[in-house]
């Protein structure tokens, strides 16, 4: 227990110091939101350009891998949204988001470094097999189903162009799609720019997990708290619960069920957040459960690097 709490703390130290500087005023919430935009825009997508345009897609895209991850956050997102409707009353917009909440775990904040710090940088490779479709799946379902929703009683013939729209002007999409592009069409790259880009990407964990305790001071909970421990419970449990069963019948390998599994106990991410500030639907609930699900992900984590072999 010692060794995987000295694997999961310095990372949530880390969060912590940015919650506890924009806390006590010795970082403003516009250096919040200038960090976040250079990791979420610039870094990020930088480290999964680089993650990808080298990633060897033949062996590492497997199909049992990501099966067993997107059909656990297919059925998170399915059970978000009806128990958000069924149980909490609440409205299909609402719904939607709450659902989306359930759907995208922190693949990229919480997930990389607590897998790479329990087994590893050579642990990673299955984790970017599944951030390269991560955005893109989530992204689409939750726009997909959302624009539905709102479109109730109106024509749909404007829904693909909407969704590709929302998709790529995603900076984590477009890094992704370059990276497949470099890749696929085995484009080299001259050295100072990998070196340059290499300089962004060692930098991008470490102050995405800085800005990312600043922006959980700015969204304390407040109020719907059992639909938020509904999230949580959804997000923490059900989804690595089912991604651990279908890793077992389908016979994953051992780093790519560690990986699968990891990411999928993730609490939701911050882009929960902004999916549900985009359409202005179950906001609070959205900015509590990446809170509250952030917290506790310290002791969920601990439980499934414990029981993964």
């Amino acid at each position: 227990m010692g060794d995987l709490t000295s694997v999961i703390l310095p990372v949530f130290i880390v969060i912590g110091f940015g919650y506890l500087a924009v806390w006590r005023g010795l970082f403003s919430d516009a250096g919040v939101d200038g960090l976040m935009v250079f990791t979420q825009k610039f870094a990020i997508p930088a480290l999964l350009f680089r993650a990808i345009s080298t990633l060897d897609l033949g062996p590492n895209f497997d199909l049992s891998l990501l099966a067993s991850f997107y059909t656990g956050a297919l059925a998170g997102f399915i059970v978000g949204l009806i128990g958000a409707r069924l149980l909490f009353n609440r409205s299909w917009e609402d719904s939607v988001a709450i659902g989306f909440c359930c759907l995208f775990s922190n693949s990229l904040l919480l997930g990389l470094p607590i897998t790479e710090r329990a087994y590893g940088p050579d642990g990673l490779t299955a984790n970017y097999a599944i951030i390269a479709l991560h955005s893109p799946f989530c992204y689409g379902v939750g726009i997909t189903v959302m624009e539905i929703v709102r479109a109730r009683g109106k024509p749909m013939r404007t829904l693909p162009r909407t969704v590709a729209r929302a998709m790529f002007s995603n900076a984590l999409i477009i890094g992704i799609a370059l990276g497949f592009a470099v890749n696929l069409g085995n484009i080299p790259l001259p050295g100072v720019l990998t070196e340059a880009l290499d300089l962004m990407v060692r930098a991008a964990l470490p102050a995405a997990l800085f800005g990312l305790g600043g922006v959980l001071y700015r969204y304390r909970p407040e109020g719907d708290l059992r639909a938020i421990l509904f999230v949580c419970a959804v997000s923490l449990l059900l989804h690595p619960a089912i991604v651990w069963s279908m890793g077992g019948m389908t016979g994953l390998a051992r780093d790519a069920l560690r990986s699968a599994v990891v990411t999928a106990a993730m609490a939701p991410g911050i882009n929960a957040y902004v999916f549900a500030n985009m359409y202005g639907a179950a906001r609070r609930v959205a900015a509590s459960a990446v809170l509250i699900g952030t917290g506790l992900t310290i002791f969920t984590a601990l439980f499934w690097l414990t029981v993964l072999p």
